[in-house]
């Protein structure tokens, strides 16, 4: 609750409470002024004991307190039993995190612009009289033709390498370069990617399927290592710009009572740092398909490049307003020997009782906090008992997203198979990869939707929506959207003039069934909406779920279960073609309060310990 400026005891509070604030701080941290600058705390770096003496009467201010400004002070913080009375909803959102969800934008726009067109410049055959693939109008774009089974694995092997990399970009991030750095470079990275498959769909190399395709998948890989750098760094930047770390109440015109949560907050971050995402989607999937149909491939891979640099010119124009979070060296390591130490004496070759030695039993972290060991704590233990409570937090969400592979392998189906089976539908002269766009369409869509209306209804009935539960109809969604496509394929069958040989018939008659392509639409909205409850939920979930020096590696965590689920869908590469196709589509909180506003650890890692000592 906020403090009585009538009550001597209160005022004497603030007054500490200023003093330490206003004081210089023990270990040199950043700060963000209320212009959104970064600014250094303890500059000096004096003692702070020389300056101010501690009274343990202060530790009754809310935990995690922020002092960027004075008004922080004056903030009602919520009881206990107003968390579970009071409605909550999101805070305002700083101009900044938009400047980053525009750099998400461009960078999307240049991945999905590129990716498009990938299924047609592998499996279709070069049109007749055509020397950059392209169709104008009269046939399906292709170069190589290398067939079916050859475009699913080389998508899913994208999809693969572009989401297994994030792990090598967070460990960068979290230990040598600090997220915003990571970014710059892996962006330079991503666009000698771009540059290289512009060189693969030029005439003269397109000419040659092998030498193209050998260049093609050298422009995958180094493309790849930029995304993945890129993805696992840009997600934590936008949220960091938020700053406020704990629940409070604020009354509205209205009069009513309600508690601004910062949970939502950041929920609220994620749903239209998704929609910008989709945007930049939408606008490139769009216009590259486009001039796949009309120019060639070179041209669906040069505007994405062009397009894509924008994004180093806006982070540099920013560069000196953002809240930067620095690189905190061998935390990982820390957390390894942290878990390490848990497993202690609990392995066993029987996996029941392993998952219960390691789920079940309520000592599991406790036992190991340096509180607990005491004088038996190793030396190695350099941080307090809330880091282990942090990382045991991001443990739990791990094991959330373990679940994610089987919902990402109905979502890839959108991005090879789907495409594909378009093509053997009557296209009423739209050309085959342009459905897909329904997806990002129905996300731009439903999204405000969902923020102003869906959500907020639900939390007037006192419903919470807390992530689990969202996720988990986000799951059955995407269960629907694949039945949708299972029963679209199957009829595809019945009334293709070669029954189950429909590709053959595309390739060899340019014949097709008599079912019009825009029957796919119902597939992709019910994706699109399964992936508003479920695919932006994992990025706030491991956001609010991560020790605050691990972001990038809990981010990296989610979206390896994207390269997770690739690897299980090459498992049915040999489905991707006729007549088996139909078997693809046919293959899926109680103490959330307490998990997100855990004690702050005061722990941030060796290599900033030691910049500071020095």
């Amino acid at each position: 609750m906020a403090a009585d400026t009538s009550n001597p005891m209160d005022m004497a509070e603030i007054s500490k409470a200023h003093a330490i604030h206003n004081a210089p701080a023990v270990e040199k941290e950043l700060a963000v002024d209320p212009a959104g600058k970064e600014v250094n705390v303890n500059p000096a770096g004096r003692d702070m004991e020389k300056d101010v003496a501690l009274d343990t009467s202060i530790q009754e201010l809310p935990p995690q307190y922020s002092a960027d400004d004075d008004a922080a002070l004056n903030k009602t913080y919520p009881t206990a039993e107003e968390l579970v009375q009071l409605r909550r909803v999101p805070g305002r959102l700083h101009i900044l995190a938009f400047t980053v969800a525009f750099v998400e934008l461009c960078e999307r726009f240049s991945y999905y612009g590129t990716t498009i067109v990938w299924v047609n410049f592998i499996q279709r055959p070069m049109p007749p009289n055509s020397e950059t693939g392209a169709g104008y109008g009269k046939y399906v774009p292709g170069a190589l033709n290398m067939g079916q089974r050859a475009s699913t694995g080389l998508t899913l092997f994208n999809a693969f390498w572009s989401y297994i990399c994030p792990l090598f970009g967070a460990f960068v991030a979290d230990q040598y370069l600090g997220r915003f750095r990571t970014i710059m470079w892996s962006i330079v990275i991503a666009l000698v990617g771009h540059t290289v498959l512009i060189i693969s769909a030029i005439p003269p190399v397109i000419d040659n399927p092998n030498g193209s395709i050998a260049c093609f998948a050298v422009g995958i890989v180094i493309m790849g290592m930029g995304t993945g750098g890129f993805k696992s760094n840009i997600s934590p930047l936008i949220s960091e710009q938020y700053r406020e770390d704990r629940p409070y109440i604020k009354t509205l015109k209205d009069g009513e009572r309600v508690i601004v949560d910062p949970a939502a907050t950041i929920a609220r971050i994620y749903m239209y740092f998704y929609m910008m995402i989709n945007i930049g989607a939408l606008t490139g999937q769009i216009s590259m398909v486009y001039a796949e149909r009309y120019v060639g491939f070179y041209m669906s891979f040069l505007l994405p490049t062009i397009m894509f640099l924008i994004s180093p010119l806006v982070l540099f124009a920013c560069r000196k307003r953002y809240y930067r979070v620095p690189p905190t060296g061998s935390v990982y390591t820390q957390a390894y020997r942290l878990w390490k130490l848990a497993m202690r004496g609990r392995w066993s070759f029987n996996p029941v009782k392993l998952h219960k030695g390691t789920t079940s039993a309520d000592d599991f972290w406790q036992r190991v906090k340096p509180t607990a060991l005491g004088s038996d704590k190793p030396q190695w233990m350099n941080f307090d008992d809330a880091w282990v409570d942090e990382v045991a937090r991001g443990v739990k969400a791990c094991k959330v997203f373990l679940w994610y592979p089987l919902y990402w392998l109905a979502y890839n189906q959108m991005i090879n198979n789907l495409t594909s089976q378009a093509a053997t539908m009557d296209l009423d002269g739209v050309p085959n990869d342009i459905l897909t766009n329904f997806n990002p369409l129905a996300l731009i869509i439903f999204i405000p939707i969902f923020d102003r209306f869906v959500y907020p209804l639900i939390r007037r009935m006192g419903i919470r929506v807390t992530p689990l539960r969202r996720i988990t109809a986000g799951f059955w969604l995407a269960a629907c959207s694949m039945i949708t496509a299972a029963v679209t394929q199957y009829y595809i069958y019945k009334t293709n003039p070669c029954g189950k040989q429909a590709n053959y018939c595309l390739d060899a008659k340019n014949k097709h069934s008599p079912i019009s392509v825009w029957v796919q639409v119902l597939t992709y909205i019910l994706g699109g909406i399964s992936e508003i409850l479920a695919s932006i939920t994992s990025l706030e979930f491991a956001y609010t779920k991560a020790p605050k020096n691990m972001r990038s590696l809990i981010q990296a965590v989610a979206l390896f279960m994207n390269a997770f689920s690739a690897a299980i869908g090459q498992a049915f590469v040999g489905l991707s073609s006729d007549p088996l196709l139909t078997w693809n589509y046919t293959t899926l909180d109680g103490k959330e309060d307490e998990m997100n506003y855990l004690p702050e650890s005061e722990f941030v890692g060796d290599q900033r310990a030691n910049d500071e000592e020095k």
